[in-house]
């Protein structure tokens, strides 16, 4: 069997070099006191149907910034950070919240849906998440995060999907190193069950957790809990996929289309109403072509990229990210595609659910043990044998572009490891103790004003500036253009979307 190291040798030196990644990061935007703002979408930004790289997420309030696909970390962050500060100059005295965890929320219907304009296209967007709203509730959709898509040329859709599985694995050393959510405003689960503990007056909290987005209380479905996908590859993955997207799920189907009134309050009664709803901490994605359903891409064109969902916003950080972490979750990702990688089993998917929600909720604890191969082993046993097999990994990034940073990061995660006081997760409880009153919202406000300080008082170049103004009067026309392009009824256009037909080649 070829070992990690020999299959790193053999990748041709342009297949390292040809790496791309791109970064997705939602924030909620508040008011300088720390409310979620009740503001629509500012036009300046453009318009969130069509501009390329500022959009809104789940809610008109959560602004989502998309860079473009880079072969070089730092041009990367250089976008990110650029395309913040634009914002910034966008949104008046308005912040952009620097945690994953949400700030203080109005009652559940009070958070604004998603707007995208008259145009078919744009009502199915926020019929989508008017779905969202009644499936799982507005307050939990207001948890953001940060995506890493992520490519390297010359790979098969079998080498994806191997990297896929292995990444599901082993990706619970990314909520240990980069989880950031260890506590919420208590009001965020009032009259619900949630385990934590109080930490001061308004925020709750778990003393070991490192991502409570990733844990029970984030992107959680027991709808979805029934969806045992299997990554062993392409076909089956598709076909998983395909079955959730065309088959009634009763509670949904009791739900209905539209109320009494005819207002849509669903895409569909399935299970998913489309792909992007099935929760994941990474998928397998495919660009595509305007109106086509991204299941019918993939399996037309093969997978594309992956994307990295598992990633919390880090809040000592100007933009949630910085360019060690993306170096990291490159070697990561090389080690996920470079180990063997066996085929998963239902039983495997089981312990890798309870994996996850074990180390968000208590990641950090002394002497936790996970699940690998049907034995319970100490997870920092298992994190220092990845950490230690990324190192060949880090020597030949640092050898392809200079300098020795994949290694010093390498040893920074081993130091976090063995000190965990070092960790995003434990930085945040720790100023959360020393400020007991202010809390998670008070913390967090504050560190969204710092932010915003340090972002405009940054320089914008003036080429820079003008571009994006040019990227969101654009976006805008282009919306138009699509808005008086339509000829079809929503409806009509409803049903020839969801049709199954266009999910299958």
């Amino acid at each position: 069997m070829t070992s990690l190291h020999e299959r790193l040798r053999a990748l041709p030196p342009e297949s390292l070099a040809g790496i791309r990644r791109g970064i997705e990061k939602e924030s909620l935007r508040t008011t300088p006191s720390g409310q979620l703002a009740l503001t629509p979408h500012p036009p300046a930004l453009g318009s969130a149907l069509t501009n390329p790289h500022i959009t809104t997420d789940f809610s008109e309030s959560q602004v989502e910034v998309v860079t473009g696909a880079h072969k070089s970390v730092q041009d990367c962050l250089q976008e990110l950070t650029r395309i913040h500060q634009f914002v910034y100059r966008a949104i008046g005295d308005e912040l952009l919240w620097a945690s994953s965890m949400p700030c203080v929320l109005p009652p559940d219907d009070d958070i604004p849906i998603g707007q995208y304009g008259s145009s078919n296209v744009g009502k199915a967007k926020s019929v989508y998440r008017m779905g969202l709203s009644h499936r799982y509730g507005r307050r939990m959709q207001t948890i953001s995060g940060i995506h890493y898509n992520w490519s390297m040329p010359g790979l098969s859709n079998e080498d994806y999907f191997g990297l896929i599985r292995n990444f599901r694995r082993q990706s619970f050393l990314l909520l240990v190193l980069f989880g950031a959510s260890p506590a919420v405003n208590a009001d965020f689960v009032k009259g619900q069950p949630h385990g934590l503990q109080p930490l001061g007056e308004h925020t709750l909290y778990l003393p070991h957790a490192t991502s409570l987005r990733m844990g029970r209380l984030g992107y959680q479905s027991d709808a979805q809990s029934s969806l045992a996908v299997s990554y062993n590859g392409l076909k089956g993955y598709a076909a998983s996929l395909q079955n959730a997207l065309t088959h009634a799920y009763p509670p949904y189907e009791a739900l209905g289309i539209q109320d009494v009134d005819g207002a849509y309050r669903q895409l569909s009664t399935s299970l998913l109403q489309i792909e992007n709803e099935f929760y994941s901490t990474i998928r397998p994605k495919r660009v595509i072509h305007t109106g086509e359903r991204p299941l019918h891409a993939l399996r037309e064109r093969g997978v594309e990229y992956v994307e990295v969902r598992c990633m919390d916003l880090n809040p000592f950080l100007p933009v949630g990210i910085d360019e060690d972490t993306a170096r990291f979750l490159d070697m990561f990702l090389l080690h996920c595609l470079l180990s063997d990688s066996p085929l998963d089993t239902p039983q495997e998917i089981a312990a890798l659910v309870r994996n996850q929600q074990i180390v968000a909720a208590r990641g950090r604890e002394p002497g936790l043990r996970i699940d690998k191969d049907a034995q319970q082993i100490p997870l920092t046993q298992w994190a220092q044998t990845i950490l230690a097999e990324c190192e060949p990994i880090a020597q030949a990034l640092d050898a392809l572009q200079g300098g020795d940073s994949h290694q010093r990061i390498c040893q920074a995660a081993n130091a976090a490891l063995l000190d965990p006081s070092l960790l995003p997760s434990a930085r945040v409880v720790t100023a959360l103790q020393g400020a007991p009153g202010d809390g998670h919202a008070g913390f967090t406000n504050a560190r969204s004003a710092q932010i915003r300080e340090t972002l405009m008082a940054t320089a914008l170049p003036a080429e820079t500036l003008a571009r994006f103004k040019e990227q969101a009067q654009a976006s805008l026309t282009e919306q138009a253009t699509i808005e008086a392009a339509d000829k079809q009824s929503f409806e009509d256009f409803r049903k020839d979307y969801m049709s199954e037909r266009h999910l299958v080649v």
